[in-house]
């Protein structure tokens, strides 16, 4: 394995973009020939020519793989720059990047597989798993459970490994504040981040910062990240008479900063693949509030570094915030347990190392 191409298409930065610019910087060191295909107007473009990584410019979709010209230029692009081994994790990226690289006779075809639902018992499918992929990454046992769902008769199971996706605990700012977090004396702050979208659960954020309200805790909820149901939380913020309490940042880029602004993150999803922003919290020696579903349980350990609440009790996840938003003690216990947990199991440069070596087997 010599030369490395990172495949990924959506313009927005998220997860998925986070972590191939993540792992392509760590291939790069490992000295590795890096190559990055992407969108010429998406963000990781940005971030990528600011690390000096070569990139490829691309325009992906669902149907991309049927046009010829498209399908031509990538198999081109891979023989020319003699590409081993492509990697990409967004779902619509499979068949483009995946055909392409069978064509082109790449060795390793890799998928990261992020999203924690099941997999259509699709022909198209049943090809790409078994045919076209050589390599399939879950970044969760649950999300390896969901792949193996409706394709367990087409795909062996030990074609799937599962490795989780992990932080740099070498290179983390423990100063840095959030000028827009202003701590008052007194005031717990909570914290959560995340597109603002129906699979986060925000409308249930909502209706525990009403509960916390009326059980007299003083608090501000400060909410990271933009989506499509920005303007329906805004409206059930008004609704319950939240506008002192709970505060939209929109999209905040330093999310180190933030971390470092708050008191306790409280995780509303009603699905993760891999709550990386679990993570992020729990590094911060901030305990996490979250229910108890899907990867949660992978990276938050019941009352030792958080607390996971039996979906959808709303009322239990607000009195396990409240216990934690008056109890210093507890809550600086429980923060630095969970960052031990974190530098203890999700050390990133071991998990690249990891799947490096999944690689090379």
């Amino acid at each position: 394995m010599k030369n490395v191409c990172f495949f990924i298409s959506v313009k927005f930065w998220g997860g998925g973009t986070k972590l191939h610019l993540e792992y392509a910087l760590e291939f790069k060191k490992k000295g590795y020939n890096v190559f990055l295909a992407g969108d010429k107007d998406g963000l990781i473009i940005e971030e990528a020519k600011k690390h000096d990584l070569d990139v490829f410019y691309i325009s992906g979709g669902n149907r991309a793989f049927l046009n010829p010209m498209k399908l031509n230029k990538f198999v081109n692009f891979y023989k020319k720059n003699a590409i081993d081994t492509v990697i990409f994790s967004n779902s619509e990226d499979v068949k483009l990047a995946g055909i392409s690289a069978k064509i082109a006779k790449v060795k390793n075809v890799v998928y990261l597989r992020g999203l924690a639902k099941n997999i259509k018992n699709s022909f198209s499918n049943r090809f790409l798993f078994s045919k076209v992929l050589t390599h399939i990454v879950a970044n969760s046992e649950e999300t390896k459970k969901t792949i193996l769902k409706n394709l367990h008769e087409f795909l062996n199971e030990n074609k799937v490994r599962v490795i989780y996706h992990g932080i740099d605990v070498n290179d983390v700012n423990y100063d840095r504040k959030l000028k827009e977090i202003v701590p008052e004396q007194g005031k717990i702050i909570l914290g959560n981040a995340g597109r603002i979208t129906e699979q986060k659960g925000h409308d249930k954020l909502i209706e525990i910062a009403k509960i916390l309200k009326e059980n007299k805790l003083d608090f501000t909820l400060y909410l990271a990240g933009v989506g499509e149901m920005e303007d329906e939380i805004r409206t059930l913020i008004t609704q319950y008479g939240l506008e002192k309490e709970v505060i939209m940042l929109g999209f905040v880029n330093d999310m180190e900063a933030f971390m470092n602004s708050i008191d306790v993150f409280l995780l509303t999803s009603l699905w993760e693949g891999f709550g990386y922003v679990i993570v992020e919290a729990m590094i911060k020696s901030k305990p996490v509030v979250a229910f108890n579903m899907t990867s949660n349980p992978e990276i938050i350990s019941q009352n030792q570094t958080g607390y996971l609440v039996d979906y959808p009790n709303i009322s239990t996840f607000a009195e396990k915030v409240k216990l934690l938003s008056e109890d210093d003690l507890l809550r600086r216990n429980m923060g630095e347990s969970a960052k031990q947990s974190i530098i203890n199991r999700f050390n990133l440069e071991e998990r690249i190392t990891e799947f490096e070596q999944y690689l090379l087997e």
